[in-house]
């Protein structure tokens, strides 16, 4: 249901989409479900689509930066998460990025990973589901016209790089599970069972700092203005608010939070004691995967960062029961002494050598220091 101080837009009727597709994502169905499942529920709504199909990866990155999407009222994403994490900096990349953020985007699940989506539906109050009642029902909520605001957090790394997150940032276990299962896509969401199984097998430590600032008592209210937040149909992302201290046009938002890298993190930050970690993982919406319920109390802009991280030391089966209560969204109840949970705003990872892979949205990037 809708929090209180929920601020609703509504699509126009009718509407014009520009449907985003990835014919290769997940399993490779997204276009057969698409013209299955979802176009004549967009008919029936009076949602009329240009589809623009994906020949290659950054394809639909090139297209929203540089296109004039003035025509659309909508952008709807069909694939996994990856594509709107292309969409959503290649949105970001223009000059006119402040208005385009403001057009509604819209996630229909077509990948393996499907975790924005399967966070819409929770938060939408609809059971837990998956595959084709999953794609049905966020379809419902497009059809419905309702979009609201999603947080967007803001990732920077020591060589320079900058980039808009929607999902998570994460580094060591679940980030190996994610790009070592890549080889099973064929094999739909069970690849990431596979992966775990695999990764469990040869459980590594990765060891580093990680410092971050808490989110104070008066967090999962509206925050101070400066945090970017983007619009959202399917109750989806959209609406960037102006960044503090910025006034040439044009210019990103300032990371007001952050300090640069190459200084310590400012008092007030808690630095955690221990630097050997089996897994970090820093979440903004509820769900990491269709079957990973991971930061229940998440919701789509409560201006917090869920950080999870995860000690050294953990049997590999205590771990793998995390995982199974994952699921069901119950694994703080098991009251694990390895694994830590806390509501931030920001948050810093500087690994001690650059090993393990790190990801953010689920795509691969080089191991470095990041904050966020």
């Amino acid at each position: 249901l809708p929090s209180p101080g929920d601020s609703y837009g509504v699509l126009p009727r009718p509407c014009r989409a520009l449907v985003l597709l990835n014919p290769q994502s997940g399993s490779g169905r997204a276009l057969d479900d698409f013209q299955a499942v979802v176009q004549p529920m967009l008919a029936e709504a009076e949602i009329a689509t240009t589809i623009f199909i994906t020949e290659r990866p950054h394809h639909a990155h090139e297209k929203v930066r540089d296109e004039d999407l003035s025509q659309w009222d909508t952008l709807v994403v069909m694939s996994g998460d990856g594509l709107l994490y292309e969409v959503v900096n290649g949105l970001m990349e223009r000059p006119d990025w402040k208005d385009t953020m403001k057009k509604p985007l819209c996630i229909l699940p077509g990948g393996s990973g499907n975790a924005l989506a399967a966070s819409i539906n929770y938060y939408a109050g609809y059971d837990h589901v998956a595959k084709k009642k999953l794609l049905t029902n966020c379809t419902f909520i497009l059809c419905k016209g309702l979009h609201t605001q999603m947080d967007l957090v803001s990732l920077s790394t020591a060589s320079g790089k900058r980039f808009f997150s929607f999902l998570g940032f994460g580094w060591g276990f679940i980030s190996d599970v994610d790009i070592d299962s890549e080889k099973y896509r064929w094999l739909g969401s069970a690849r990431f069972t596979l992966g775990t199984l695999q990764c469990l097998a040869k459980l590594r430590v990765y060891q580093g700092r990680l410092s971050y600032l808490p989110a104070g008592p008066e967090q999962g209210t509206a925050l101070a203005p400066r945090d970017p937040s983007v619009p959202v149909t399917n109750g989806q992302a959209s609406h960037v608010l102006p960044p503090a201290g910025t006034d040439v046009p044009g210019s990103l938002p300032t990371d007001s939070l952050l300090v640069p890298l190459g200084q310590p993190v400012p008092a007030h930050w808690t630095v955690v004691p221990e630097e050997e970690f089996v897994l970090v993982y820093a979440i903004y919406q509820s769900h990491l995967g269709t079957n990973l319920l991971m930061a229940p109390a998440a919701r789509l802009h409560d201006g917090c960062i869920h950080l999870f991280y995860m000690k050294a030391g953990i049997s590999r089966v205590a771990l793998l029961k995390l995982f199974l209560a994952m699921s069901r969204g119950t694994h703080l109840d098991l009251n694990c002494p390895h694994l830590c949970y806390v509501p931030v705003r920001a948050f810093r990872l500087e690994p001690r050598v650059a090993a393990g892979i790190m990801t953010v949205d689920g795509e691969a990037l080089a191991c470095e220091p990041v904050q966020g």
